[in-house]
């Protein structure tokens, strides 16, 4: 419907008018919100001085929408001032973080020996049930605050900056299966890969690995029964993207590691590939 509309428009229409016709043209609830819009757009572009209090003012408006629906830690619930995005300062400092990137044969690359050829595998902080910090995985996954695992993304691949991790090149989150991505709107894990790609201006990969078969969560499953639930449910597209690459997968928990094996299998089938591994969390 949008492409039949913007190859009717194009050349002829601004954005805004072609957002007015469509709406409009698809029901009239849409109509008259959408020629106040238009409307106040026009006012707008004819009229800079008042654009230019028009952005003062929503700036003055957001802060009392701040003061109403304060923007608070999500991990201890304190006030956020403007710089700090859903972790206060104070408890990034004192989070569990493991620091494995300095360590190697550390024990989340021993997770995988025996198992897969992995280069370097490390975790941002250690999860702790019932700890303050267990609220940052919980709204990342359940409460879609996915924006919320770029931030962290971000802060993880500050550490990792000076090490042999951001030598990678390239940055591979673990897929969702279609389905669950419909039902969850989002993938967590692209979030966090998102944050450490932007930081390190690395490229992000989120189609060559992809879940082949939807398997049943993880969550309440046994360690045996993660194993069998994962095996060769990942598949890749197309093998070149990742020949000779040293590609970096990212997943935001490691429990047993099953899910990352099941992915490494995947990878490592591409020719000349090597493989490390980094997590937001582990158990």
């Amino acid at each position: 419907m949008f492409n039949k509309l913007w190859g009717k428009y194009k050349g002829k229409k601004n954005t805004m008018q072609i957002f007015y016709d469509f709406f409009s043209k698809k029901t009239a609830f849409f109509m008259l919100p959408c020629k106040i819009l238009h409307l106040f757009f026009i006012f707008i572009s004819k009229n800079h001085t008042f654009a230019i209090l028009y952005i003062n003012n929503m700036q003055i408006f957001t802060e009392f929408i701040n003061l109403i629906y304060p923007k608070t830690c999500v991990a201890c619930n304190d006030l956020l001032n403007k710089d700090e995005k859903f972790i206060c300062l104070k408890c990034l400092y004192h989070l569990p973080k493991t620091n494995f990137h300095t360590q190697p044969d550390n024990v989340v690359e021993q997770r995988f020996w025996g198992k897969v050829p992995i280069v370097r595998a490390t975790a941002f902080f250690r999860f702790q049930k019932g700890s303050p910090f267990q609220q940052l995985l919980h709204h990342l996954k359940y409460k879609g605050e996915k924006e919320m695992g770029q931030v962290l993304g971000e802060y993880f691949a500050t550490d990792l900056m000076s090490s042999c991790f951001a030598t990678v090149d390239v940055i591979v989150p673990v897929p969702l299966h279609r389905n669950k991505l419909k039902k969850r709107g989002y993938n967590q894990s692209e979030w966090i890969a998102k944050g450490i790609a932007a930081k390190w201006q690395k490229p992000l990969d989120c189609d060559t690995l992809f879940r082949a078969i939807e398997n049943p969560t993880q969550t309440k499953k046994g360690i045996f029964e993660r194993w069998e639930n994962v095996e060769g449910i990942f598949e890749i597209k197309n093998r070149e993207a990742f020949n000779g690459k040293h590609v970096l997968l990212i997943d935001d928990v490691l429990t047993t590691g099953a899910t990352i094996v099941a992915c490494a299998t995947a990878i490592l089938k591409c020719e000349n590939v090597s493989l490390s591994v980094a997590t937001l969390a582990m158990a």
